[in-house]
């Protein structure tokens, strides 16, 4: 089979292609921006798909952020997610129709104000005005795998994942996701001997996270679906408030100072926690990292990076 990632050299896309190099029988490609395939220009994705004429592609390319990195950027958020899928289904019709697309979508496309968040209420609602630009975004990308499907026939499968954390994201607070980009603060206030560690927001919104791994293992399962372009959760319908993932990043730093929180930064939702009643019919063997863990393993790779 050959595997095409889009976005390879980011957070998640290292991580699956280090996983897939570990598949028998696979030829895997990568490109992104900086080896030199910019899915903003259409002719060189269309390139790319003709020259490696792959049966798999997984789009884990995107233009996100922090809250407030998205809310700053917010149209070139939204076009430049929008115009890559633009790009990439127009590419796939011209160049390989038989391909199959594998996409995941953040929780934050859910409507704002939703506790458990369950697939069918996905569409019920508007999205947090927080986060308005990336979760519209990936809205119309779905709208988008639908409408190729309806005329062309082209298959996608599509997933909804909790804010990934762990080993490999960036190393900038604005742009790494959400709770790698506390561990990088943290690890920075205890470098500083700082006495206090700011928390931005009130602490108080409950949040389910995705472990890298976890998040690599779902998309490779969806290899195995034929088609399914309304999404499917891959959650644990479990979540932690940000006080309380602050208190387990400075145990696993070893910060001694005070958290604080500023409550002049928004919280965003107030509870973002996937409903998994779908996810263990579909993957009933599927197993999740243990969060404690999984912070100890992010705060290990970035204590020698900052």
């Amino acid at each position: 089979m050959n595997i095409l990632i889009l976005g390879s050299t980011g957070f998640v896309g290292k991580n699956l292609m280090n996983r897939l190099m570990k598949e028998p029988n696979h030829s895997i490609a990568g490109v992104s921006k900086t080896t030199g395939t910019n899915i903003l220009d259409y002719e060189q994705i269309a390139s790319c798909i003709r020259n490696v004429k792959p049966d798999v592609i997984f789009n884990v390319a995107s233009h996100g952020g922090s809250l407030h990195y998205v809310k700053e950027f917010a149209g070139d958020v939204y076009s430049d997610n929008l115009q890559m899928a633009l790009n990439l289904y127009r590419a796939i019709k011209e160049e390989a129709p038989e391909c199959k697309v594998i996409q995941p979508f953040s929780n934050c496309s859910y409507p704002g104000l939703s506790s458990v968040q369950n697939e069918e209420n996905w569409l019920n609602g508007p999205v947090h005005p927080s986060i308005f630009s990336f979760g519209n975004s990936k809205r119309a990308i779905y709208y988008l795998s639908k409408c190729y499907y309806e005329q062309h026939g082209v298959k996608t499968v599509n997933l909804l994942l909790p804010n990934t954390y762990g080993p490999g994201d960036s190393c900038d607070p604005n742009k790494t996701h959400a709770l790698n980009g506390m561990v990088i603060r943290m690890l920075k206030a205890k470098k500083a001997g700082d006495e206090e560690f700011v928390v931005w927001g009130t602490g108080s919104p409950v949040r389910e996270w995705a472990y890298v791994d976890d998040f690599i293992e779902a998309l490779v399962l969806a290899m195995d679906i034929d088609h399914m372009e309304y999404p499917l959760n891959i959650g644990q319908e479990k979540g932690y408030s940000i006080a309380e993932s602050a208190q387990l990043i400075k145990k696993a730093c070893g910060f001694e100072g005070d958290i604080v929180f500023d409550t002049k930064y928004p919280d965003g939702d107030a509870v973002k926690i996937l409903g998994n009643s779908k996810l263990s019919t579909t993957f009933p063997d599927f197993e999740f990292f243990d969060h404690e863990q999984g912070i100890l393993n992010t705060v290990e790779y970035y204590s020698d990076k900052i």
